[in-house]
């Protein structure tokens, strides 16, 4: 491409610059549990315990009824009020009549919660943990089947 006449170099091959840069390390502050939230729930700092079911639920629409996957039975879901630097402890129950697992992933735990907890399969409680370190409004929803 020109401009104003002169001939401007496009590098088509971001990975190759990125690579003679000497590569990217991507940096995640400690956030979260890097294992069993046992270290966490015993670390001092206040402690917030999120307990929610993973239940399918039929639902109205103007289109006739659908069927739905929710927290704890409602679309949305809880809301979750936590204070920076607290503990959150998200535990997720599948009753044994579900019809299908459940997952959780928490965008302010700033990771995903596999393989801290993943898809809970029916019948079965999954739980993760970590710091509340920023600040915001942030969504949760499923995350499927061990994706």
């Amino acid at each position: 491409p020109q401009i104003g006449g002169t001939a401007l170099e496009v590098n088509a091959d971001p990975l190759a610059k990125a690579a003679n840069m000497g590569g990217l390390e991507l940096v995640m502050p400690e956030a979260y549990a890097a294992g069993p939230c046992a270290d966490l729930l015993d670390s001092g700092r206040p402690v917030v315990n999120f307990d929610i079911t993973g239940e399918s639920v039929t639902l109205p629409s103007l289109s006739g009824d659908y069927s739905a996957m929710t927290f704890s039975g409602t679309v949305p879901g809880p809301t979750l009020r936590v204070t920076q630097g607290d503990v959150v402890h998200m535990t997720l129950t599948i009753p044994g009549d579900e019809v299908t697992q459940h997952g959780n992933d928490m965008h302010a735990s700033q990771m995903s919660s596999k393989p801290y907890m993943g898809a809970v399969n029916i019948g079965e409680t999954g739980e993760y943990c970590f710091i509340a370190e920023v600040p915001g409004v942030f969504k949760y929803h499923c995350s499927g089947v061990n994706i």
